[in-house]
């Protein structure tokens, strides 16, 4: 899909971070947004900063955790626009600690929002797109950590890995049934965005955190460190636009040493050896 101006944008997690970058990206392009977030203050702040470079902006407070929140925001956006065309699947949360340690509340939180959350963005807006039989392209939003794993992720990689799972299958579903649906998944490396503070947008009923022992204390402050070293959100909306407008499936933003770990994996299981420990 080349042309994108005067063609409909929707983003989730769009108040801030990655999802905000993209808003920002998608309105220098001509695009009417839909800007839909958990946190209510913050993206009205942020549809505000955009309305005099967007056509039109509809905001949207949407827990995409929630089938019926994502499924208002597709009814929002179709009564409104008529169309989608662009759909980012894009928020995320994170947390840190050694498997056995979580709380069950960890994985509800994390896989809701980061899986489920792209679930329930395709089940709302698939349907619809395929209705009007118009050209659109979805992009959902992995990590590096979907291709990789480290330790004291696991939650987060286990949401990463689905997501790239997901964006492979309805690609080659979409090939095969000539559906003039595109798919992008975004594996980004290290981005600075506030994804290690997810946690104030923690619902009060899965507030009950996991144990964080010593070692991932110290993983999680290096952790902090290079993401705030990482590329910029605009580093990524970039590639987005340029991946959706070249129909790539993989967009991956990510330093070099950082996007190595990928190609050590594949080699790993290439060869039948154990997963290797990298450094960081």
């Amino acid at each position: 899909m080349r042309e994108l101006r005067d063609r409909v944008a929707v983003v989730t997690g769009a108040a801030s971070g990655i999802g905000l970058a993209l808003a920002e990206r998608f309105a220098s392009e001509g695009m009417t947004l839909v800007m839909a977030d958990v946190e209510a203050p913050a993206l009205a702040a942020a549809a505000e900063s955009l309305r005099p470079r967007a056509p039109a902006i509809l905001t949207s407070v949407v827990d995409v955790a929630r089938p019926d929140d994502v499924e208002r925001l597709a009814r929002e956006t179709y009564a409104a626009f008529g169309a989608a065309h662009v759909l980012c699947n894009n928020a995320g949360v994170a947390v840190l600690g050694a498997v056995h340690e979580h709380s069950l509340a960890d994985w509800q939180w994390v896989l809701g929002v980061n899986l489920w959350g792209v679930i329930h963005g395709v089940r709302a807006f698939v349907p619809r797109m395929l209705a009007a039989g118009h050209e659109a392209h979805i992009v959902n939003t992995a990590s590096m950590a979907g291709l990789t794993t480290a330790p004291f992720m696991a939650v987060y990689d286990v949401t990463k890995h689905g997501v790239v799972a997901l964006s492979e299958s309805m690609y080659k579903e979409f090939l095969v049934t000539g559906a003039p649906i595109g798919v992008s998944v975004v594996c980004p490396g290290l981005i600075t965005t506030n994804i290690m503070q997810s946690a104030r947008n923690r619902p009060a009923e899965l507030a009950e955190a996991g144990k964080r022992g010593a070692m991932a204390e110290a993983f999680g402050e290096a952790l902090g460190q290079r993401l705030a070293g990482g590329y910029p959100p605009s580093e990524v909306a970039n590639r987005v636009v340029d991946g959706i407008r070249e129909g790539r499936f993989y967009i991956v933003p990510a330093q070099p040493e950082v996007k190595s770990g990928a190609a050590v994996r594949a080699q790993d299981i290439i060869e039948l050896r154990n997963p290797t420990l990298r450094p960081g």
